[in-house]
């Protein structure tokens, strides 16, 4: 049986009065693709933003390559190898595309920006071009590369594909599957564009009212309409 990089363990959390994590529990295995998906409002992006810190846990645990991570602030929990890209995409907008991914390095020789240029070229094309001046794809670009060139062993993508066209999410999915057989990392995908995302995906793991209530292997699951349809509420495309 292979090793769990990540598990949480009954996992509650929520903002305020509101409980949005409900006992939450899964594992998932070293260098692992996961997706994991639902409908709006079950948890999907309050369960990232819990495993990076960013969210108090109320009660549950979550662990880490065998580390219980759960008091941690979220920089402690980077250094450990957890990388993530928020929804907002969080760059620079004053910084060039050069300037952005410098940012990202640590302590990394400068030569390691090519890492982020080959598996991106668009973003070489335009690595004097400040981040307000790039189209949203070739910021969602930015941001995976940046949380890439800190050589994180899990990475967390919370709706990487969220108002792309179609060809930009098909160059992002390409270098998210080129990222995953060259470095073996494990990812974490939450998404809208089910379809895609089970693409991608080895694993699925559907979320309800803060819990997993569907678990089953990615392919699996997207020849399943009448789950996708009943925890979703959509067909595939």
């Amino acid at each position: 049986m292979t090793e769990s990089i990540l598990e949480l363990k009954g996992v509650v959390a929520g903002y305020g009065p509101t409980t949005v994590l409900n006992e939450l529990s899964f594992a998932i295995a070293a260098q692992q693709r996961l997706a994991m998906i639902g409908r709006n409002g079950v948890g999907k992006t309050t369960a990232l933003r819990a495993i990076m810190g960013l969210v108090p846990l109320r009660s549950g645990r979550v662990i880490f390559r065998g580390q219980d991570i759960s008091t941690l602030a979220p920089h402690q929990r980077a250094e450990l190898g957890l990388g993530y890209v928020p929804q907002t995409r969080d760059i620079f907008p004053s910084l060039t595309v050069d300037e952005n991914l410098l940012a990202g390095l640590k302590r990394r020789p400068r030569n390691a920006l090519d890492e982020a240029y080959t598996l991106f070229p668009r973003l070489a094309e335009r690595r004097r071009n400040g981040g307000t001046q790039l189209s949203g794809g070739e910021q969602q670009m930015l941001s995976v590369a940046r949380a890439l060139l800190g050589q994180p062993s899990l990475l967390l993508l919370d709706e990487p594909l969220e108002g792309l066209a179609p060809l930009i999410r098909q160059e992002l999915l390409r270098a998210f599957r080129h990222m995953s057989q060259q470095t073996g990392i494990t990812v974490v995908i939450v998404e809208q564009q089910v379809d895609e995302a089970l693409g991608y995906a080895e694993r699925a793991l559907v979320l309800d009212h803060g819990a997993v209530v569907h678990s089953d292997g990615a392919a699996s699951l997207l020849a399943d309409t009448e789950a996708l349809e009943r925890w979703v509420g959509m067909a595939v495309h």
